[in-house]
Order: C-alpha cells, then sequence, then structure tokens
C-alpha cells in the first residue's frame, strides 16, 4: 500500500510538471521570440503570403515547385508517409512524381532529377530545396515567365542559404516572390 501511495504521488508530480509547467515554460519562452512563436511570416503588398519555414504548394510552370508533401502541405497534420524505400505503394508514388517532373521537364533525364524533389520531407512541410533542385527548374520557369535563363541562374544562385551546416538550400516561397519581382 506504501508504495502504491509512492507511486500515485509521483504521477500526479509528473502531471504538473510535464502537462502544466513545462508548456508554460515553452509558451513564455514562445512569447520572447520574433512573431511571438507564431511562425515568421512572408508578406507582400502587406499581405501574409506564407510562412517562411513551412512549405506551400506551387504546381505552376511559372513557378519553382518544392519538396513534395506526404501530407498535402498541412501544417496541422505534419507527417512523413512512414513508407520505406523497398516499400512498392511509396515507389509507386515516387515513380508518379518522376513521370510528372520529367512530363514539365523535358530536357532532362530521370538520373537529372534530384531526389528531394521527388521524395517527401519527414515533415511534409520542408519549406526548401537543394540548389540542384532549383537550377534543374530554371530553364521550365524562364520558358514560362518569358525570362532570361542567365539571370533566372543569377537570382537563385544569390538566394542560396549557406549554413554553417549541413547543405546549402533555397527557400522556394522567397524565391518564387523574388521570381515575381523581374
Amino acid at each position: 500500500m506504501k508504495n502504491i501511495f509512492s507511486i500515485v504521488k509521483l504521477t500526479i508530480v509528473m502531471l504538473v510538471v510535464f502537462a502544466v509547467l513545462y508548456p508554460l515554460a515553452i509558451y513564455a519562452i514562445a512569447q520572447a521570440a520574433p512573431n511571438k512563436g507564431k511562425g515568421e511570416t512572408v508578406r507582400l503588398n502587406e499581405k501574409t503570403v506564407g510562412y517562411r519555414r513551412i512549405g506551400q504548394k506551387f504546381n505552376q510552370a511559372d513557378y519553382f515547385w518544392g519538396r513534395p508533401s506526404a501530407v498535402d502541405y498541412n501544417a496541422a497534420g505534419s507527417a512523413g508517409s512512414n513508407k520505406g524505400p523497398s516499400n512498392a505503394e511509396y515507389l509507386e508514388v515516387v515513380q508518379k512524381r518522376v513521370d510528372t517532373f520529367l512530363i514539365a521537364h523535358p530536357y532532362l533525364k530521370k538520373a537529372d532529377i534530384p531526389s528531394d524533389l521527388v521524395t517527401a520531407s519527414g515533415s511534409g512541410l520542408d519549406p526548401d530545396i537543394s540548389v540542384e533542385g532549383a537550377l534543374v527548374q530554371i530553364k521550365r520557369v524562364a520558358l514560362a515567365r518569358k525570362l532570361s535563363e542567365v539571370d533566372l541562374r543569377l537570382l537563385v544562385e544569390s538566394m542560396v542559404n549557406r549554413p554553417l551546416l549541413g547543405p546549402a538550400t533555397v527557400n522556394v516561397l522567397e524565391l518564387n516572390l523574388a521570381v515575381g519581382k523581374m
């Protein structure tokens, strides 16, 4: 009986710590962050057009495309597909993405497509693509917008994020907004 009371007391203490105090501490810390922890918004003409760290769906020819999403870019349901590279269903989805990408980019071969453009990220909301992912799309975007490929390449290269650790990336929303200003 003595052990049961100890376990119940410990359970109550842990519930208060992890269900009340910890969330309150995280909330307080978030209030000190820019935008009070609600995400870094991207605005255009005084209107919010997206969030810097949440991917959005771009599938028109005149926009750079981001990484595919397993949750159709639903930030409320962030998740990956949980299917491994040997799963037949997963391979079928990736093959459809490859086929769609090749239709829009007939000048490419399958081997030229960076993997981040046909595989979803773990969160399903990745806002960035690889530099290679942006570069292979320049020709399509340039044709659709009647812009110079050289100018687009210079724009992409100017928008590369080079972190101290990790691969260089390009934020798709910011890139598309910059292309819109050209």
